[in-house]
């Protein structure tokens, strides 16, 4: 493991060096941040998607009085990094903006963010676990600081299930039997949700089966998005679609989600543990009704996969780094911080700081019956195979495979071929940057 993250690091390292903005790219540092000419406090901006970040920013307003953060609300999705690229080039980006896990590397090998490896290169490894440290390192530099992880867990109306006789599912076998037993018990319920607009959910299910889309390979990239353990998750998924027995949707933070939820026709769903706090938020009519378990698996031994978490960053160009970073310090590792996130209500985020998980007792439980959500996160979490990477081009393979996810109930494509064209897309994307490849 220690050898292939070398390599990794290596050749992360190459694809940042062949870019000129990147070799211009300043580290920051941890002194004291400096006042306004005029002797008031330094203004910061902070633009972030991610649900609760106007209570932390107001949390840190209240209790800092050299530094003051102004929150820029945005949208999700690719458009938000297509306006933080852009923001960089202009020299107007923010002091503190959020990049996902999997957004990173193509991030920093655009040259889009500050190296921080002077200022929060020792926070990141003496505070994280070693697989989280592995998704913010690259290239041998630390380019963010993690906020949480996301691992996948299985939330599921009680209610509905007990009053039909339907156990949780333990395996895929048994999802597929449950999925089968909901909708017979009501032919406008689904168990299931296959979400045709965030390929990043795909992925998550192949990590959980042992794929690795992204690896290396002496001196070269290795691309490997249709492999036995992905095609067996495509066909798997493919199947459920086409027998109609899982609900399709864009995603499962769109009102047609919701309004699904709000009319019983979703009784469960395999999401991350972020989904709850939108989940209790959207039908709170519904609380004590839900209940959350282990995401099934392929053996019946627990693993998990993960989609989404997020990692705080300074783009480059910043105006005030020092004080970005004292920001970041608190939103990301700081327990006043954490609980801040977490008092909102709407994020239910796991604290990827171990030493942070105690943050989650301020969330409340009223809404699952008061079942500790956070304990089948936590485990979910020690479950992920490890071994997975995120290359420099997500964007183009979850393009790739985006633009193809609506026609799977049609019949007009099936998902194991789409994984193939990812790949394809994949490949010739890295070879146009000039890095080095196999399949």
């Amino acid at each position: 493991m220690k050898r292939r993250s070398l390599r990794m690091s290596a050749l992360l390292a190459s694809a940042v060096v062949s870019l000129s903005a990147v070799a211009a790219c300043g580290g920051t540092d941890s002194s004291t941040p400096q006042a306004e000419s005029g002797g008031g406090p330094v203004t910061i901006t902070f633009r972030s998607f991610v649900k609760g970040s106007d209570v932390v920013t107001a949390a840190f307003n209240k209790t800092h009085k050299d530094i003051q953060v102004k929150f820029e609300n945005v949208p999700s999705g690719a458009d938000y990094y297509t306006k933080l690229a852009s923001s960089v080039k202009a020299g107007n980006a923010p002091d503190v903006a959020v990049v996902e896990y999997n957004q990173l590397p193509e991030a920093v090998s655009q040259g889009e963010l500050e190296d921080l490896t002077a200022s929060a290169g020792s926070l990141v490894s003496e505070k994280f676990r070693p697989p989280v440290q592995a998704l913010v390192n690259l290239g041998g530099k630390t380019w963010g600081v993690p906020r949480d992880v996301a691992p996948l867990v299985f939330f599921y109306r009680k209610d509905f299930y007990d009053k039909h006789k339907i156990e949780p599912p333990k395996t895929w076998d048994d999802f597929t039997k449950a999925m089968e037993a909901v909708k017979k018990a009501d032919p406008e319920a689904r168990g299931g949700v296959f979400q045709t607009g965030d390929p990043d959910a795909l992925a998550a299910f192949a990590w959980q089966a042992g794929a690795k889309w992204y690896g290396t390979q002496g001196d070269a990239w290795k691309v490997d998005i249709d492999d036995a353990a992905s095609k067996k998750v495509a066909d798997y998924w493919n199947d459920l679609v086409v027998k109609d027995l899982v609900a399709q949707f864009n995603t499962v933070s769109d009102d047609a989600f919701f309004q699904a939820l709000q009319k019983g026709q979703v009784v469960s769903y395999v999401c991350p543990n972020w989904c709850a706090g939108a989940l209790q938020s959207t039908v709170p009519d519904q609380s004590g009704k839900w209940a959350v378990a282990p995401v099934p698996s392929w053996d019946g031994q627990p693993a998990s996969g993960m989609l989404g978490g997020s990692s705080f960053t300074i783009p480059k160009g910043s105006k005030h780094p020092e004080a970005a970073m004292e920001f970041i310090k608190f939103i990301t590792s700081d327990m006043e911080g954490m609980k801040a996130w977490l008092s909102s209500g709407t994020s239910s985020m796991l604290p990827a700081a171990p030493d942070l998980a105690p943050a989650t007792s301020v969330f409340k439980l009223d809404f699952f019956g008061g079942q500790d959500i956070f304990s089948v996160a936590s485990k979910a979490y020690e479950s992920i195979p490890a071994g997975w990477a995120w290359g420099p081009t997500a964007g183009v393979t979850e393009t790739a495979i985006n633009d193809q996810l609506g026609k799977l109930a049609t019949g007009e494509v099936r998902l194991a071929d789409v994984l193939t064209s990812a790949e394809q897309a994949t490949v010739a994307d890295l070879k146009t940057r000039g890095l080095n490849v196999v399949q």
